[in-house]
């Protein structure tokens, strides 16, 4: 009796411990068995109609499903047709369900998934005195059939063990209950907002080891590879599959002007690759240099190397522009072609505070190219002046004003994008974004067009910073789209406007952030009144981002923002804002609440030829706490958004180590494994179920099913801390070990109660009459 008080005392304590992590783990967004979000499919389903507008299965999926549904009724008359038709389709839909990961306890992809859906309480009754005899049916195709029979022989003749293994206690997130409850469906695939409104998303890490990234740019060519450029010198190609050519596309390292100290705007700043660079094979670059201790910004025109298309040839550099720079900040640092082919420069002020340089500033002083945008024709040029004046530029007949400007009164634009225009429409194709850094109280980001003023020095963003020149009335300055104060960022970083394919909901978002906050901000277009709306970014909470790959955190110095060939986005970011610090990562942008149809997305990169050695991508970052999503302090929406972990008893599950044969003897913290250890082997990477081995002399071993039973399955579960063995499975039906794997154990015979399999009657270790043919494998419970 004190036993069974203990132990109903422990059950109570769990209970209210899952019940703690329930409101821990909080609000969960709805997943499908392949860890990715759920979709629109682009052809209707036939099978699981329910499903057709929003849902896990294409239409090849739910063919199979059909399939498998035909093959299962096949066992039934008419009347058991028409009576348990209704509970095998509905059962076998879930898989197309929008909330499948819930439904199968697949939120974590490192823990074993149900094998089938979890139903409520009262459906599964109903399935029970209906239908109990086709569990199972519906578990042949889930392994071997062998496999199942004792198990499920067990479960159908008793209801309350039927409903324990297939009920979910969540009364939310259970079938049916899931497809009627309004609330958990009210915004089922838009992007999550937090209660302050905040958009959830997750990222990936795509690439790290970076000192201070400063661009990304692709090739437009078909291969799919990118090129990263650090603030030292450096440019990197990486390839689609993640790895880089350890070989540099440049080094400017020699001739960059630039230190090790935090905050320095001096280095290699930008790149550009012609835009038909597959025939021209040309780049240009802009970067700080010091010429008799006078610093100035030089942009340069490279030729790609006749031998190597990942190499450019250093020998061929021949400058297109140089500007003095008064000051060693407000370096600007962006090129851009525009899709009439001319490249943009944007360039700074020319440092020190409130562009203090003549009677009115450097910014709205046309006659010099400090604190503007300029736009220059580089092609046809290999036999002449490097560069010519487009015949259209806004200020080519002003008496003083220099030919190249576009526009003018910016202070110091840090990164600029044009937009690749709606994937159907076109709407929005060619306009120019840029984030231009702010002074003392505002930062802002602006819409570039020809001839316009941006307003600097007399504003900074929508305030007036000069008083006298903001109220001359011949300013006529073009206001930002939006700006903000210095409570949220200090360093605005322009972005892009997705128009990527893997995540529509992001379609038309300007993504962009801020160097010095870390924070991730976006604006959304109304297309009637011509406003933006803002709305901040932070990172998925509980299991949002807990998936292969996504994480929830990042670092704070945001530096640049990207796209690669097929518009998905990406943003640089760094720990440590030195030139000589490794510590850049590039994330990629992830929406975790719904994704293009499979196939839709799916490209094939161009094969590209490799001179030198490739190096492996390997993430450094792991899910933790958000990187700027403070933990919420109201209690707004938990009572219905519950997530669904409660389990079906409250049993104490310790998992085993793993470690590979031979070579790792050891537990963590150095233990040494104890003789007689035991490990349950699945190729499906199953807790609960394997071949068996275990650990003698210094090696896994397998073990022979001949006389092994329930008892001896017993024994095994209990060691791996599961309260009993629901079936041993012979003949290797859980997986066959190789021929390298010895047979340690055979003829065993067990009374149920021994501390291993060794304290059981046995043949001597190594010594068998079998071959792996009979290795056996357990179920545990």
């Amino acid at each position: 009796s004190v036993l069974c008080r203990s132990l109903a005392n422990l059950q109570i304590l769990l209970a209210f411990l899952l019940l703690l992590l329930q409101a821990w783990w909080g609000n969960c967004h709805p997943q499908c068995l392949d860890y990715k979000p759920p979709f629109e499919p682009r052809q209707p389903l036939v099978f699981c109609k329910e499903y057709s507008k929003f849902g896990c299965c294409d239409l090849e999926k739910d063919e199979k499903l059909a399939f498998r549904f035909s093959t299962i009724m096949g066992n039934f008359d008419h009347l058991g047709y028409n009576i348990c038709g209704k509970y095998i389709r509905s059962i076998l839909c879930q898989e197309c369900s929008p909330y499948a990961a819930h439904l199968y306890d697949a939120e974590d992809a490192n823990t074993p998934m149900r094998m089938l859906p979890g139903l409520c309480g009262d459906y599964c009754s109903s399935y029970w005195h209906q239908c109990r005899y086709t569990l199972s049916l519906l578990l042949e195709d889930t392994g071997s059939p062998l496999q199942f029979a004792n198990l499920t022989a067990t479960l159908e003749e008793d209801r309350r063990r039927f409903c324990d293994f297939l009920e979910l206690k969540d009364k939310q997130y259970c079938y049916p209950n899931v497809l009627t409850n309004a609330e958990l469906n009210a915004n089922l695939g838009s992007v999550r907002e937090d209660p302050k409104g905040c958009l959830e998303l997750c990222l990936q890490e795509v690439a790290n080891g970076l000192r201070n990234p400063v661009a990304m740019i692709h090739a437009d060519d078909g291969t799919q590879r990118f090129f990263v450029a650090e603030q030292l010198g450096y440019v990197w190609v990486y390839l689609a599959n993640g790895s880089r050519i350890d070989r540099p596309f440049l080094n400017l390292t020699q001739a960059v002007l630039t230190t090790p100290w935090v905050g320095d705007e001096r280095g290699f700043l930008c790149m550009a690759l012609h835009p038909r660079f597959t025939t021209v094979r040309k780049a240009y670059v802009y970067y700080s240099v010091s010429i008799k201790k006078e610093e100035r910004i030089r942009i340069s025109e490279f030729m790609l190397s006749a031998h190597d298309d990942n190499q450019l040839d250093h020998s061929s550099e021949r400058t297109i522009l140089e500007v003095v720079e008064p000051a060693s900040n407000h370096n600007g640092g962006q090129l851009l072609f525009g899709h009439d082919g001319y490249l943009y420069i944007f360039i700074g002020d020319g440092g020190r505070a409130g562009d203090p340089f003549g009677k009115f500033g450097n910014s709205q002083n046309k006659s010099t190219l400090l604190g503007k945008v300029l736009r220059i024709d580089i092609d046809n040029n290999d036999d002449g002046a490097p560069y010519s004046i487009p015949s259209d530029n806004p200020f080519l007949g002003e008496n003083e004003a220099r030919p190249e400007v576009y526009a003018y009164g910016v202070r110091n634009m840090w990164r600029c994008s044009i937009d690749r225009g709606d994937p159907l429409t076109g709407s929005g194709r060619g306009r120019m974004f840029c984030g231009d850094v702010g002074q003392n109280k505002y930062e802002e980001v602006d819409l570039i067009v020809k001839g316009g003023n941006y307003g600097w020095r007399a504003k900074e963003g929508f305030s007036c910073y000069d008083r006298k020149l903001c109220q001359n009335s011949s300013l006529d300055d073009i206001l930002p789209i939006f700006a903000y104060p210095h409570k949220l960022g200090k360093s605005v970083t322009g972005g892009y406007i997705y128009r990527g394919c893997q995540m529509p909901n992001l379609n038309g978002l300007y993504i962009f952030g801020d160097f010095m906050s870390g924070r991730l901000m976006s604006l959304k277009e109304n297309v009637i009144t011509g406003e933006w709306q803002y709305n901040e970014i932070c990172m998925g909470r509980d299991q949002t981002c807990r998936f292969p790959k996504l994480i929830n955190s990042y670092y704070k110095y945001i530096i640049s923002f990207a796209e690669d060939e097929a518009g998905e986005l990406y943003f640089l970011a760094t720990g440590a804002p030195s030139a000589t610090a490794r510590a850049g990562i590039i994330y990629k942008i992830v929406d975790p609440s719904r994704r293009a149809p499979p196939g839709k997305c799916s490209i094939k990169p161009s094969p590209v030829k490799i001179k030198g050695k490739l190096i492996p991508f390997y993430p450094k970052t792991v899910n933790k706490k958000p990187t700027t999503t403070p933990v919420p302090t109201t209690t707004t929406r938990k009572t219905t958004t519950t997530t669904k972990k409660t389990p079906r008893k409250p049993i104490i599950i310790i998992k085993p180590p793993m470690p590979t044969r031979r070579t790792m003897r050891k537990r963590r913290g150095g233990r040494r494994l104890r003789v007689g250890s035991v490990r349950l082997v699945s190729a499906d990477g199953l807790s609960d179920r394997g071949r068996v081995e275990i650990f003698i002399g210094g090696e896994w071993g397998t073990v022979c099913d001949d006389l092994f039973t329930t008892k001896a399955g017993a024994v095994v579960c209990r060691q791996l801390g599961f309260r009993t063995a629901l079936a041993v499975m012979k003949r290797a039906a859980l997986g066959e070990a190789d021929r390298t794997v010895r047979i340690l154990l055979d003829d065993v015979e067990c009374e149920g109660g021994e501390r291993s399999l060794l304290g059981c009657k046995r043949s001597r270790v190594g010594k068998h009459n079998c071959s792996h043919a009979e290795d056996v494998g357990v179920i545990c419970g």
